[in-house]
């Protein structure tokens, strides 16, 4: 079975951009903002100082920040929608139905 894929740096771009670089050698840059929701990530939303104190979990290979909040690093990797996005779509969807 193939390892899986997980984050060895990250690096602060601008606003709640990050580049980050993943064990396979690949790199991204993604908009982390869609992922800041929910209580947790309140702090890391309205206080850029603690958005940027983001650092490598080398134990877990995902992004994580010292209250304890980080993201799942197979989401970021696929670009997966953040949970709350895909409710809200689903949502959006039921509503538009006949």
């Amino acid at each position: 079975m193939p390892r899986p894929v997980r984050i060895r740096t990250v690096e602060l771009l601008e606003d709640f951009k990050v580049r980050l670089d993943f064990t396979d050698n690949t790199s991204r840059e993604i908009d982390l903002e869609p992922y800041l929701h929910g209580p947790i990530f309140e702090p890391i939303r309205t206080n850029t100082q603690v958005f940027r104190s983001v650092q490598v979990d080398a134990r877990m290979g995902t992004i994580r920040w010292e209250n304890g909040a980080d993201i799942d690093p197979d989401v970021l990797y696929k670009g997966i929608l953040p949970a709350w996005m895909e409710e809200d779509e689903n949502r959006e969807k039921h509503a538009d139905a006949p």
